[in-house]
């Protein structure tokens, strides 16, 4: 038993005297770290050298075999730019860890909030007609929150299907002159057809600068040059007149009695260039609004029937319906905001809110409870 603890101690002893540096094995395991670090340089590389998880243990095994001085010398591989990039990169992490915010942020886009999101579905559901820029703007009136339409589209690809996104025209030249001028309104006339196939002119009158309706007035049957003086003064009866009113070049705009009615009431009368449409914008966008909105999902009988529904569509565009071009402002606040009146806009709360029609249920927004 003494002899084999005796034969254990030896072989110890000679390990350690093996792996001693110095000597014959420190300069053959100088040879093998050179031959292994000139096949580590010599492998296809783009920026550092390929090291395999075989080369680390190797160098890291022979590092016990060669002295302190001498591995400074032959390690090759590991340049000084290499140390002074590894400590740039604790310098970081040191003061990303001192002054960093420890809550852990979840990168990307804010999420909305729930109460939003379930008002922007519930008045698409309502609303199906209208586009994401109606909807951003009647949140941002009724409750005064700013949500994008881009915002609003995203929450609608999401969770609402077959949407079609809103169509936003820009004006024309007209602008221009709606600002200069003291006041200009502009008239225009559109047919439409019962339910019985007859056709009716629906005569519309708008204000240019505040793009408010100032009035429809309905006939059927063929139209001259009386019918339009007559219902022209129908919508103008109880108004404040303008002192421009721009129309069209249609034909009975040139009969001599709807001049003489011009001139009598003091209306001077702005033409549109021949043949282009685009030159008379918002009137032509407010037939289209009428039509798309309201026109195209109802029905209507007789003359009285349809003078009703385009009344009630007429409040409703003028008091209800923002627009972009107004700074999301409906017509009617921005006709009493060009006269001096101000105006203190409520806005409603997320979480106390009811649903109010419009049009008989044509359309649904957001009011106090």
């Amino acid at each position: 038993m003494r002899e084999i603890f005796e034969l254990f101690i030896s072989l110890i002893c000679t390990v350690f005297e093996l792996l001693k540096p110095g000597g014959v094995k420190s300069v053959m395991a100088e040879n093998l770290v050179l031959k292994q670090q000139l096949i580590t340089l010599n492998r296809s590389r783009q920026r550092s050298p390929n090291l395999k998880p075989f080369d680390r243990f190797f160098y890291g095994l022979t590092c016990f075999l060669i002295g302190e001085q001498r591995v400074n010398r032959i390690a090759v591989i590991l340049t000084p730019a290499t140390f002074l990039k590894f400590h740039k990169s604790l310098v970081k992490r040191k003061y990303k860890d001192l002054y960093s915010n420890k809550t852990s942020k979840k990168s990307g886009r804010k999420a909305q909030n729930q109460v939003l999101i379930d008002l922007i579905i519930e008045m698409k559901e309502k609303n199906p007609s209208i586009g994401y820029g109606r909807i951003s703007m009647q949140i941002y009136k009724a409750f005064g929150v700013i949500v994008s339409l881009f915002a609003v589209g995203r929450i609608l690809r999401k969770h609402y299907k077959n949407n079609p996104p809103g169509n936003n025209n820009g004006p024309s030249w007209l602008t221009f002159i709606g600002h200069l001028k003291d006041s200009l309104w502009s008239i225009d006339l559109f047919r439409c057809e019962s339910i019985l196939l007859k056709s009716h002119w629906v005569m519309i009158v708008i204000d240019q600068y505040t793009r408010r309706i100032i009035g429809y007035a309905v006939h059927m049957g063929d139209c001259n040059g009386i019918t339009y003086c007559r219902l022209f003064n129908k919508i103008i009866a109880g108004n404040r007149l303008p002192k421009y009113l721009s129309s069209d070049n249609d034909p009975l705009f040139l009969f001599h009695r709807w001049k003489a009615n011009l001139r009598i009431i003091g209306i001077k009368e702005i033409k549109s260039i021949p043949g282009v449409p685009t030159s008379h914008p918002f009137v032509e966008r407010v037939i289209g609004t009428t039509r798309r909105e309201c026109l195209d999902k109802i029905l209507f009988f007789n003359e009285l029937d349809l003078q009703s529904k385009l009344n009630a569509f007429q409040s409703y565009y003028n008091e209800t319906r923002v627009h972009s071009s107004l700074e999301m402002k409906t017509p009617s606040i921005m006709a009493e905001c060009r006269q001096g009146v101000e105006i203190n806009e409520k806005v409603v709360s997320l979480d106390d809110y009811r649903w109010r029609s419009h049009c008989k249920g044509l359309f649904n927004f957001p009011v106090a409870a």
